[in-house]
């Protein structure tokens, strides 16, 4: 218990970037989904949702027992308030679960527009300590996301002092910037990070001018590809789960609305494992669920401020990606049995591996491939659709993935 508040196990929080990566948040184990409606987020080259597809995606998360979430938390201006209170108005009847926010403008008018829905505050608040916290709870808010500069001593003393459910990150990109809130974007590129449009100008690669010499840039190298020191590493907690179970975290969260839908059914399918062992036995850690996070596609892991680190571990000397798997292939289902739509080239003969929910996987081999007409075919590529032999429980979106030549 936690100032007289029964502890529950922690909530799994997947981010939704569009319809597909929603349902297939909720089969690989979210408890709850967030997403983004066309205005207002923080993603604004997400596939966000128009109202039409949130009304899908609400009866499609309500029969699955799984919470909507959605982001209203970018920085307004002056003349957006009417908008804003026009697409409360049209929200309402669908009901969603809570408002994710960080405008203190933005929350006020939802309680006045729409005083009982739930409202989450944003990691954009950079809420730090426990009397933030109270000052939200007074304006009226259910949850916090702790600021990503929190280390586990802080949260643990965060938890002891509120009322408030608290959230947190625990996978995913990170901004070298507090809890997000970066100029960088719009001082050099006009395009704000704090209202959805950030450029990603930290993962640029950089030199240094000295002001007498304008036509002599000099590097400042950290390896042969240049200098990033903008750029931070993915943040990858799950070996950090049971203290922060422990501490009483109430949700955990994934970072990546813009994420592949490999990289949605990958994360949920081992926090969704993690959690759920880790709650009846803490000890339970499982280094399974490092290596299958280590088949995404990631910046080199770190595990941020959490620990209390003061080196510079956060930024690696370069922007590029560790990809050691390829997303080949999604299991889709029709009146005819399973077909698998295409997403990267294979050939016949090459191993490969099926992945689904509840830590399912097979490496079998790529035979008998055709296409829906059963003409044989050579490979398998993007967008075609097709038919192969697939492991006997292979079902409707299931993941295929092949691992990628050394060297690639």
């Amino acid at each position: 218990m936690i100032n007289g508040i029964k502890r529950q196990k922690p909530e799994l929080l997947m981010p939704a970037g569009d319809l597909q990566k929603l349902k297939t948040a909720i089969r690989y184990g979210a408890d709850a989904v967030y997403l983004g409606a066309e205005d207002f987020g923080l993603r604004a080259h997400a596939g966000n949702f128009s109202l039409e597809q949130l009304a899908v995606a609400r009866e499609l998360a309500r029969a699955a027992g799984v919470a909507i979430y959605l982001t209203l938390n970018a920085s307004l201006r002056p003349t957006e308030f009417a908008a804003l209170e026009d697409l409360l108005e049209k929200l309402k009847p669908l009901d969603l679960d809570a408002y994710i926010v960080a405008d203190p403008g933005v929350l006020s008018t939802i309680r006045r527009v729409d005083p009982h829905r739930a409202i989450h505050i944003s990691t954009q608040a950079n809420s730090c300590n426990p009397r933030a916290a109270e000052f939200w709870r007074q304006a009226g808010a259910n949850r916090l996301n702790l600021a990503r500069e929190l280390t586990l001593e802080d949260i643990c003393a965060f938890a002891g002092q509120t009322e408030m459910q608290l959230e947190c990150f625990v996978h995913g990109a990170m901004c070298v910037a507090h809890s997000g809130r970066c100029l960088i974007s719009a001082a050099l590129n006009e395009r704000s990070a704090n209202r959805g449009d950030c450029s990603q100008p930290c993962r640029w690669n950089y030199q240094l001018v000295e002001q007498t010499r304008p036509t002599e840039p000099m590097d400042i190298e950290e390896d042969f590809r240049g200098t990033y020191f903008f750029n931070s590493r993915d943040l990858c907690l799950v070996g950090q789960l049971p203290e922060l179970i422990g501490a009483g975290v109430a949700s955990f969260k994934v970072e990546g609305r813009m994420k592949s839908l490999y990289y949605v059914a990958t994360a949920a399918r081992i926090y969704r494992d993690a959690i759920d062992r880790l709650w009846e036995d803490p000890t339970d850690l499982d280094p399974v669920w490092r290596e299958e996070l280590e088949k995404v596609s990631h910046r080199p892991y770190d595990t941020g401020f959490l620990l209390g680190n003061d080196d510079a571990k956060i930024h690696p000397s370069d922007t590029h990606y560790i990809r050691t798997h390829d997303f080949v292939g999604f299991v889709q289902r029709d009146e005819t049995g399973l077909w698998v739509e295409g997403r990267n080239r294979f050939l016949s003969g090459d191993e490969l591996e099926l992945i689904g929910p509840q830590m399912r996987q097979e490496k079998f081999r790529a035979t008998k491939i055709t296409d829906l007409d059963g003409v044989a075919l050579p490979a398998g590529n993007p967008n075609y659709q097709l038919r192969m032999e697939l492991p006997d429980w292979a079902e409707e979106g299931d993941l295929i993935r092949r691992k990628r030549p050394e060297g690639i």
